[in-house]
């Protein structure tokens, strides 16, 4: 058997069984008890129906992390990639025989048929699941406008950007991935900028936040620790589900802060604002910044990896290829590296949880009110069903945020 391909196997199981694990895990971890923390907080009714959320989504997503892997290695043994670079070759016949124009066929094949196979899934979550537990909102005409807005940002965005990854290794040699790192890291810092203005709202609607206490005391707040803000806008999450949150956008004086309609409806205004200092927080602490130099240098690493093996005839040979090409050697050797990232991303997690501490403790010290945002915390966990006592192993693997009551006690103890 191909070398790349035992090892790719082996990968893939290895992390499935990883994953499985967690989730068996940390499902068992959910404890029976409400901790004392939430006694008062949370209903103990909702907390026994939140056990069975977490044991509804465990075992949907054993069966869909079950279902996906059969269905990937099952097309990946029986030529499934090959028949789809036929088909590709076939259809740019009227168009191009360019590899760019063949890659991004290719790709919108390979694309186009995993959102198919994901699509049933994707379906069932949100409208059993997610209506069993009374949070979803969304209607079908929102579910499908959303999947066919989703499609179209994938051709106006990825198949430039595909493309021009493949113009890159084609034509610059050893260089290419230097050329590709830095067309990339363009590309992603620009969307930062493009994306409040341009994507976000095809998909929700935005409105500047009425006047009134809570936006005077946000703009009190803001004007106290001298930090720019475009806007505060509020926005219609409960289109498609009553989960809360909250987030800012831009950067600069561009920055937008964005509220969810169902964050301030469940929240006092202190709880709010609170809410945003941990927000400033990351801003004043340089976690963005942080976050954008490590994502850089992450994708850096990965192009200059991806050079050594673009066009490896071994790695076309394992995926039971017939033409060796630089497009499908991207996507296969972004395939082989995707169980690494797991590495990479044990680093990145621990850092946002550490972050995530230090935002905490900011808000605590400048807007004085530790207290306000504990118990935002508590009822955001609350209202999402969250797992008070998830285990070791599922914080360490798939965690950016500490749990919450590590956070709620962090609180407490803070002394200013």
């Amino acid at each position: 058997m191909n070398i790349y391909l035992l090892i790719f196997l082996i990968l893939i199981s290895l992390e499935y069984l990883l994953d499985s694990i967690t989730d068996f895990l940390d499902l068992k971890a959910f404890s029976p008890i409400l901790p004392d923390e939430f006694q008062g907080t949370y209903d103990p009714a909702r907390y026994e129906k939140a056990r069975q959320y977490k044991s509804d989504n465990t075992s949907f997503g054993f069966v869909q992390r079950t279902v996906s892997l059969s269905l990937f290695i099952a097309f990946l043994l029986l030529g499934g990639f090959n028949w789809v670079d036929q088909l590709a070759r076939d259809f740019a016949q009227g168009f191009s025989s360019s590899e760019p124009v063949l890659g991004i066929f290719y790709a919108a094949i390979l694309s186009l048929l995993k959102m198919l196979t994901g699509l049933p899934f994707s379906f069932y979550a949100t409208f059993v699941i997610e209506e069993r537990y009374g949070f979803n909102k969304t209607t079908g005409k929102t579910y499908l406008a959303d999947l066919l807005k989703g499609l179209l940002l994938t051709v106006i965005l990825g198949a430039p950007l595909f493309a021009g990854l493949i113009y890159f290794f084609q034509s610059f040699g050893p260089s290419a991935w230097l050329y590709a790192w830095l067309f990339i890291t363009t590309v992603q810092l620009s969307l930062m900028y493009i994306a409040p203005a341009w994507i976000l709202p095809l998909f929700n609607k935005f409105e500047p936040l009425k006047d009134g206490e809570l936006r005077n005391r946000i703009i009190e707040y803001m004007n106290r620790e001298h930090f720019d803000l475009e806007g505060v806008y509020t926005m219609d999450g409960s289109r498609r589900s009553t989960k809360a949150n909250a987030f800012f956008t831009g950067f600069g004086k561009l920055r937008r802060l964005v509220l969810f309609d169902t964050l301030i409806e469940k929240h006092s205004i202190e709880e709010l604002v609170a809410v945003l200092a941990h927000e400033v927080g990351h801003f004043r602490r340089n976690h963005i910044l942080k976050s954008i130099a490590l994502t850089i240098l992450v994708s850096g690493i990965v192009f200059y990896t991806f050079s050594f093996f673009i066009g490896n005839p071994q790695i076309a040979d394992a995926f039971g290829m017939q033409f060796v090409s630089v497009y499908s050697s991207l996507i296969f050797i972004s395939l082989l590296y995707s169980p690494v990232t797991r590495l990479f991303s044990l680093v990145t997690q621990a850092i946002s949880r550490k972050h995530e501490f230090e935002a905490d403790e900011f808000s605590a010290r400048t807007y004085g009110k530790p207290e306000a945002l504990a118990l935002a915390l508590k009822k955001l966990s609350a209202d999402s069903m969250a797992n008070l006592t998830p285990h070791p192993l599922k914080i360490l693997l798939d965690y950016s945020h500490p749990p919450v009551l590590q956070r709620i006690r962090a609180l407490r103890a803070f002394t200013p």
